[in-house]
């Protein structure tokens, strides 16, 4: 539970890159107007994300989708709709 306060606690610092804007708008079929990041923030803030912690990487599925940031930097690494 003190991980998933953790990445809460620090949601200001979450971002990502131009490519990972990219990345995650293409696999989680996002309009190119859409925020890519505040729309992973929405879904990592929401009451019923489940978020855990493996090795290096925070992981944050809802709504069948797994977001992946990065410990120590905050960035959003990759989203993907889960099969």
């Amino acid at each position: 539970m003190e991980d998933k306060q953790a990445l809460l606690h620090n949601m200001d610092k979450v971002h990502t890159t131009a490519m990972g804007i990219d990345r995650i708008r293409r696999n989680l079929k996002l309009s190119a107007t859409d925020d890519a990041v505040q729309y992973c923030k929405n879904k990592m803030t929401d009451k019923n994300c489940e978020i855990y912690r493996k090795g290096k990487n925070w992981y944050c599925e809802i709504d069948n989708i797994k977001i992946t940031v990065n410990s120590c930097s905050y960035t959003i690494i990759t989203a993907h709709i889960m099969k």
